[in-house]
């Protein structure tokens, strides 16, 4: 869940119907925005194997930021993302990050900023693939933009 929103819940995301349907009630109270929490508007995404069908595995999350708050400019960025450990290396995190950016540029973004930890390589190539150009690393954290297509 790390990069998707998981830090909302109090407690680890179990791969059940009942948690997930918990993290969906979370992110809906959430995904609206509170600038006095320190919250933004953002969208959440399931990240799919297939086309999205009904009898489609997910096998993650993607979240949209709109707009970039101090904390978010910093460390967080405009999408975080997560994909399940058996289903990591074969393209789904790159898939998502783009159709994310496509997004975020039909919202009026223009660049978007993706941030990984530093030692995370696997998800630096991802944001690498993504069109993610590196500017620098603060608070232990690799900052990307990616200019939206027009």
């Amino acid at each position: 869940m790390h990069g998707a929103g998981g830090w909302n819940l109090d407690h680890p995301l179990e791969p059940t119907e009942a948690s997930c349907k918990e993290f969906i009630d979370v992110l809906a109270q959430k995904s609206s925005g509170d600038p006095a929490a320190g919250r933004v508007a953002s969208t959440y995404f399931w990240i799919t194997a297939g086309d999205g069908g009904p009898d489609d595995e997910v096998i993650g999350f993607l979240n949209l930021r709109h707009e970039l708050n101090d904390w978010l400019r910093e460390e967080g960025g405009h999408i975080g993302y997560s994909i399940r450990p058996a289903r990591r290396r074969q393209g789904h995190a790159t898939r998502a990050l783009v159709l994310g950016v496509r997004r975020a540029g039909e919202l009026g973004i223009d660049r978007v900023l993706v941030t990984c930890d530093t030692d995370n390589v696997a998800s630096a190539r991802t944001i690498e693939a993504g069109g993610g150009v590196f500017e620098d690393v603060r608070k232990d954290k690799r900052r990307y933009w990616i200019t939206v297509a027009a």
